[in-house]
């Protein structure tokens, strides 16, 4: 009685050589979307530009704290400012302002690494395009332009360019070739799996040991990246996966090819972690004889 083969989709018809879309590897990948990022080692990074209301609700905080800034400041003058010339007033008044609009944005993003008080209530930095570390240039191009965006126009135009932008950028952004990109993000939960019931017996007889390491950590990740799939590319992917695992694993479980890959994930990883407890525990075993010296000889 030999053991039947891991059910496929579709009246039995294997998906091989017929990508999916979406798929990481196959030809209907689309290319970088806005959320990658493609470092000088090839390796892409999935990064998560700040949303259009996060940027707005720090840019309006940040326009507040200047506001306030400045506010204070004039109060000072003044108060203490009373024996000035209306020239020397017009001329501290001017610098107040420029303090307040282009020295004080820039310096705080310059101490901050593109951090500032909107931002930093709302988890986001600015980055580079490339995802680096911001320089004075940078700061200095974004506060300048925001003179005209956010405090000439009270931000009505970059509000308008952050609309058209995939990432929310605004002028500055555009002309310095930065980026607002969160930080606060939440923390990936751990997948747990387990062995599905109708394979426990199968699973005391199993043998998956001669699936290739290469192999083992393709359906290690596609187990782990399903839910974020598509039905129709986790149908393709996982009967190619199981139609090549199919060769090294001895019987073969009558099920579906997603349930068939799973429970030789779980099995392989379970056998594993047995392997080395039972590896470890020898060695502490051994531990003393290892440690200790020779019979007779002198301890020195």
């Amino acid at each position: 009685m030999t053991a039947s083969a891991p059910m496929l989709p579709s009246g039995g018809q294997s998906r091989v050589g017929r990508p999916a879309p979406g798929v990481p590897g196959t030809s209907g990948t689309p290319g970088p979307g806005e959320r990658e990022l493609v470092t000088g080692e090839a390796v892409t990074l999935d990064v998560k530009p700040a949303s259009y209301i996060l940027r707005a609700a720090g840019t309006i905080i940040d326009w507040l704290f200047s506001m306030l800034v400045m506010l204070g400041c004039f109060l000072l003058l003044l108060a203490t400012g009373g024996g000035l010339d209306d020239a020397l007033l017009r001329a501290l008044g001017v610098l107040i302002l420029v303090f307040g609009m282009v020295v004080l944005p820039t310096t705080m993003e310059l101490l901050t690494h593109g951090r500032s008080l909107g931002r930093l209530a709302v988890g986001a930095r600015i980055v580079r395009d490339d995802g680096g570390a911001t320089g004075f240039r940078h700061a200095f191009i974004r506060a300048l332009v925001g003179v005209l965006e956010i405090y000439m126009t009270i931000g009505g135009l970059a509000a308008i360019t952050g609309l058209l932008n995939s990432r929310s950028k605004r002028l500055g952004d555009l002309l310095a070739g930065t980026y607002s990109q969160m930080e606060r993000v939440p923390r990936p939960q751990p997948l747990q799996l387990s062995l599905p019931p109708q394979l426990y017996g199968w699973a005391q007889t199993a043998d998956v040991g001669r699936l290739p390491d290469r192999l083992s950590r393709r359906i290690a990740q596609f187990v782990r990246q399903a839910p974020q799939l598509t039905i129709a590319a986790r149908i393709g992917l996982s009967t190619e996966l199981a139609r090549e695992a199919a060769p090294y694993v001895s019987p073969l479980p009558p099920v579906d090819a997603e349930t068939f890959l799973v429970a030789v994930a779980v099995l392989r990883r379970h056998r594993e972690a047995a392997g080395l407890a039972l590896e470890a525990e020898r060695l502490q075993r051994l531990e003393p004889v290892l440690d200790a010296l020779p019979h007779s000889f002198p301890d020195r």
